[in-house]
Formats: structure tokens, C-alpha cells, sequence
């Protein structure tokens, strides 16, 4: 099994590089980063109908976008979704009973960071400044639900444990943190979707490609 993720920025590929293969150990993977979520969803639509016309059956494509509430999150999966159907992809939603399908298409809620805080012994490993107990706080105890935006609470707890007073280098802090995570014990909710839809799909029996199911 290969999987395709398509990602916003640089700091969702820095986190893959560490995830993917804790996750799912068996696969093989490339991360193809784009210029934000604005520039992914432009070339998105070319990009699956792109695939749809070599697509191995062992290939996936992976849709990795921050939810962070522009547009909302129903408005944005739909988008998603409607680009796969117009490309003649199956999703998750549109397979028929049985059937494997192509692309899986995943929102990070709010941001990326909200996985991080999901797993703060890894956060503290990489930052060992940060207070074990930051996970018992009232406002971190949900990272799904931080308001204000996660990379900004994120930037907030590293400056007051004494990090990065000069601004939170984003891809160097996902590729830290990452680096220490356990998937199995990550309290983000998006976190755990994103997860299990990765062993979902890599355990799932081969379709034909769609290539040949067009014939």
C-alpha cells in the first residue's frame, strides 16, 4: 500500500514524516506540500482528476487541511468531497457497501497544533520546560476545542516556558514535537479520526483501479 497526502505547508509534512510510519508501519507514502489551504483547494480539482487516470489499486490519496473555522467545517469537507466525486473518486462517503475507496479527506480541528496538544508528554519531551501538567488545564483538556487558534496557544505556552521569544518557527516545532508522539494516546478527537482512517485504508483489499473500472 502507498499513500498520496496532499497537505497545506510544510509543517503538516515535517508531522507525516514522523507519524505515518508510527501509524501505519507497513506503508509507503510521499507528501506533497502546497502553498495554504487556499492554493490546495485550487489545484486539488486537477490534481485528483490527474490520479483518476493512472491510479494504481494499491495507491490512496490522503486530503489533509487545518479546519480552523474559514469556512466552516461542513462547507470545507464538501468541497473535498465534490472535488473527489467530479474527479470519479470514491471517498469514505460515496463508496457503495464493500467497496474500497480511493481518497481519504481529513480536517486537523482547528489547526495542526491541536494535535500536538493532544499529546503533551511528547510535547514536554520536546520541550522539557513545558509543565507535565499541561494537559489538566481546563482550556487544554479538549485540543479540539482551544479557542483562538491552536498555533497561537501553542506559541503562547513555548514563550512562557522560554521558547522562541522571537515567533514560533512552525515546521521546526512540528517536526520536534511529532517526533516524540504516541498515536495511541493522543486525546485530539481529529487526531484519532485521522489515525484510524490511515489503518483503515491500509488494511483494506485492493479495488481495481479506476482505470479498469471504467472499462
Amino acid at each position: 500500500m502507498h499513500l498520496e497526502f496532499l497537505v497545506e505547508e510544510l509543517s503538516a509534512e515535517a508531522a507525516l514524516i514522523n507519524l505515518v510510519p508510527k501509524i501505519v508501519p507497513e506503508v509507503t507514502f510521499d507528501v506533497h506540500v502546497h502553498q495554504g489551504k487556499g492554493d490546495l483547494l485550487v489545484k486539488l480539482p486537477g490534481r485528483l482528476q490527474g490520479y483518476r487516470r493512472w491510479l494504481p489499486a494499491d495507491w490512496r490519496i490522503v486530503v489533509l487541511i487545518d479546519e480552523d473555522r474559514r469556512p466552516p467545517c461542513k462547507e470545507q469537507k464538501d468541497l473535498l468531497e465534490q472535488a473527489a466525486r467530479d474527479a470519479g473518486l470514491l471517498t469514505r462517503a460515496t463508496a457503495p457497501a464493500g467497496q474500497t475507496h480511493h481518497v481519504v479527506n481529513r480536517l486537523a480541528v482547528e489547526e495542526l497544533e491541536a494535535w500536538f496538544f493532544g499529546d503533551v508528554p511528547a510535547l514536554v519531551t520536546a520541550y522539557p520546560r513545558v509543565s507535565p501538567s499541561l494537559g489538566k488545564h481546563a482550556k487544554y483538556r479538549n485540543p479540539d476545542a482551544i479557542t483562538g487558534g491552536t498555533w497561537e496557544a501553542l506559541e503562547r505556552v513555548l514563550q512562557r516556558a522560554g521558547y522562541y521569544a522571537a515567533g514560533l518557527p512552525k515546521v521546526e516545532v512540528a517536526g520536534n514535537v511529532s517526533e516524540h508522539m504516541d498515536p495511541g494516546r493522543n486525546t485530539s478527537k481529529s487526531f484519532q479520526v485521522f489515525r484510524d482512517a490511515l489503518r483503515r485504508v491500509a488494511t483494506s483489499v485492493p479495488p481495481a483501479g479506476p482505470a479498469e473500472e471504467s472499462q
